[in-house]
């Protein structure tokens, strides 16, 4: 019987594709610089069942994507990813001083959008904050007074015109659709203009999706563009929520009881239901799929080691990541399913 996919030790993983003094980091995600003390959780490797994930090779991605744009679209877990990817193909350049935001934006902006230029490569890694993927606006002058904000299920982010013309496009969206973060906030669905008080969470995420799929049709040429939707990236609070006390900065390694990974989150499948509608032709959206790999890390998060500066009594984190850390990981599987997709910028 072949060995479940799993996360094996492994001291010589990665020989660190790249290291907190990259300069490309949020302050947030040096983990290190802000106190943590362990290095064993980035000695780990996740073996996939009966085959071996490619090894990264930045050099080559880089000549692949040369004259390209590679988006990141989403919440802060997608800036997380993005960061990982500017940071692992910056090893392969020799002088750092050609990678640089296009607009001289500082990288701890944290709204709006940032670009990364690779100038030897006339490349763009663009990160655009849109944690909902759809609009977030003012309500209608007539909407009851508790909407004070409303999600427009039927509009994709005005970015989306920026996305167009991109060679790889990774979507992700998930933490905010909640409850905690939506209806208890005043921040309702909207829907042809009128805001609908009893749709739910999960029928305003069904819907977003199917605003996605339809302007991913009509906006996106499948004869050039490589488009991702991640799975859902797992939290790991225990003893409370995110905002209630949570907490995970006891835990140093991968969990190893099967029996305590959670199950998968609904948004997943409503993901994997939407990606199944966007194949067209040869072309289909393909599943980044993270999730399940990601479930066993609750080492990986930086907990209380959060940037300079944070209040000492503030919550943990425990749902972003680290940097080195998990979502190089993600980076890798983008890269091994561009080279099975044969990916070279036209």
């Amino acid at each position: 019987m072949s060995n479940p996919e799993r996360w094996v030790q492994d001291e010589n993983y990665p020989i660190q594709l790249y290291d907190e003094n990259c300069p490309f980091l949020d302050p947030g995600f040096r983990c290190r610089r802000n106190g943590r003390k362990d290095v064993e959780f980035l000695k780990w490797r996740w073996q996939p069942d009966g085959c071996d994930i490619p090894r990264f090779n930045a050099s080559d991605f880089l000549e692949r994507s040369r004259n390209g744009r590679i988006v990141f679209a989403g919440d802060s877990i997608g800036r997380n990813q993005w960061e990982s990817l500017i940071c692992m193909l910056a090893q392969a350049v020799s002088n750092q001083s050609t990678i640089f935001e296009e607009n001289g934006i500082p990288i701890t902006k944290h709204k709006g959008f940032l670009s990364m230029k690779f100038q030897e490569y006339n490349l763009t890694v663009e990160y655009y904050r849109a944690a909902f993927l759809v609009i977030i606006n003012r309500p209608p002058s007539d909407s009851p007074d508790q909407v004070r904000v409303t999600i427009r299920v039927d509009e994709l982010h005005w970015y989306s015109r920026r996305w167009t013309g991109a060679d790889v496009i990774v979507f992700n969206t998930g933490h905010w659709w909640n409850k905690e973060k939506t209806v208890k906030l005043g921040c309702y669905f909207q829907e042809g203009g009128k805001v609908n008080m009893t749709m739910d969470v999960m029928e305003g995420f069904r819907r977003s999706l199917q605003t996605l799929k339809s302007w991913t049709t009509k906006n996106l040429n499948p004869e050039r563009c490589h488009v991702f939707l991640r799975s859902y990236s797992p939290v790991h609070y225990t003893n409370g929520t995110w905002n209630d006390r949570g907490l995970c900065d006891a835990e140093m390694e991968p969990e190893k009881n099967y029996k305590k990974l959670k199950a998968e989150p609904w948004n997943n499948q409503y993901i994997s239901d939407v990606i199944k509608q966007m194949t067209y032709g040869n072309w289909k959206v393909q599943l980044l799929n993270i999730t399940y790999l990601t479930e066993f890390r609750k080492d990986g998060h930086p907990s209380r080691h959060r940037e300079p500066g944070t209040p000492a009594n503030a919550p943990q984190d425990c749902s972003h990541w680290c940097l080195p850390g998990i979502p190089d990981t993600w980076n890798e599987l983008l890269y091994a399913h561009l080279l099975s997709m044969e990916f070279r910028t036209k």
